[in-house]
């Protein structure tokens, strides 16, 4: 096992809306749980890199207890599959574009769907975190309310994972 903490990355097409929501969310329940987790964010694009997040996702993310105050966009780099255990697209077209810049088999195997972590989400059948940045507050709300979802349900899995390879290196 590496002596590296695990690391977690959320992609979203320009990094200023649902992917940070979710870097910030991963990063304080990761931290209550007391696991030691790299999180961070990216988007598919360069289209927004440099820009600080959304500020109606700040805002939603401020009215939930959270802080998205110092984000700034950055781009995916597929040099950085190697280094990340696990890369949560925010939809289908996302997990796409990630797993053809994946150079392998097992980098492409980190690919998921961040709401495949929600049981809600995965029995309705909606795995896809629509994008809430042409909307209105109603919209942020509801990209929120899955974010953090399936973020609980990542910080469970991961848990999992850790125990489990935990008793496995012994």
């Amino acid at each position: 096992m590496s002596d590296r903490p695990f690391h977690v990355t959320v992609v979203c097409t320009g990094n200023i809306c649902r992917s940070p929501m979710g870097e910030v969310i991963l990063r304080d329940l990761f931290r209550e749980a007391g696991l030691d987790v790299t999180v961070d964010s990216a988007g598919t694009t360069r289209w927004e890199v440099g820009s600080p997040m959304d500020r109606r996702a700040v805002a939603e993310l401020r009215r939930r207890g959270y802080d998205g105050s110092a984000h700034i966009a950055r781009g995916f780099e597929p040099g950085w599959f190697p280094d990340t255990d696990l890369v949560l697209a925010a939809d289908a077209g996302h997990a796409s574009v990630l797993r053809r810049w994946a150079r392998t088999k097992d980098d492409a195997a980190k690919v998921h769907l961040l709401r495949e972590f929600d049981p809600a989400a995965v029995a309705a059948g909606t795995l896809e975190v629509d994008d809430p940045w042409y909307g209105d507050e109603e919209d942020f709300v509801r990209c929120f309310t899955e974010v953090e979802a399936a973020c609980r349900g990542v910080v469970s899995w991961v848990a999992g994972e850790r125990t489990t390879t935990r008793r496995g290196d012994g």
